[in-house]
């Protein structure tokens, strides 16, 4: 999707291209100097100016930043459609061919099917009694390092929301 400025400066173009052409002298339209055979025709817009070339029909605007007047071509959607729809043509006769051609697999093999999936991974034969998994339950030891610990940052939370609310308390 294109921005609301391209689009409006697109119809703006496609509309003084128009009226150039049918009245031949249009109120607001300048001539280029006589140098340049009247190559270009410009016309004020808001932006800056909008400059049609007479002999590609390449419409650009034309606007004054810092460094001076830099001019840049407005899109041209009718030539990106026409081009899209070239090539989707070509596509479409590329794939009558291929389909006109015959098809390159059939549906039918004539050797049988295997019974297993070649694919698929098999797990390693284990007897019943090696299949057993161990997890180590902490100690006695582990278990009190871990209370302590709890312990500690309990109250190291209790004294931090009393400091809080000291100084909450003390502003207020």
């Amino acid at each position: 999707m294109r921005p609301a400025k391209s689009s409006t400066t697109s119809w703006l173009a496609a509309a003084i291209v128009v009226a150039t052409s049918v009245s031949g002298s249009l109120v607001a339209a300048q001539s280029a100097p006589e140098g340049e055979n009247g190559r270009y025709t410009m016309t004020p817009i808001p932006e800056g100016v909008l400059r049609l070339d007479t002999r590609t029909g390449t419409v650009s605007t034309c606007s004054k930043n810092g460094s001076g007047w830099a001019c840049y071509a407005v899109p041209d959607e009718r030539s990106a459609l026409d081009a899209e729809i070239g090539r989707l043509q070509a596509e479409v006769e590329k794939l009558k061919g291929q389909l006109a051609a015959g098809p390159t697999v059939s549906g039918k093999i004539d050797e049988a099917l295997p019974k297993s999936d070649p694919l698929k991974k098999t797990e390693p034969k284990v007897a019943e009694g090696d299949r057993k998994l161990e997890i180590p339950l902490p100690s006695d030891q582990d278990m009190d390092r871990m209370m302590s610990f709890l312990e500690k940052a309990w109250r190291q939370l209790i004294d931090m929301a009393n400091r809080v609310q000291k100084d909450v308390s003390g502003k207020i």
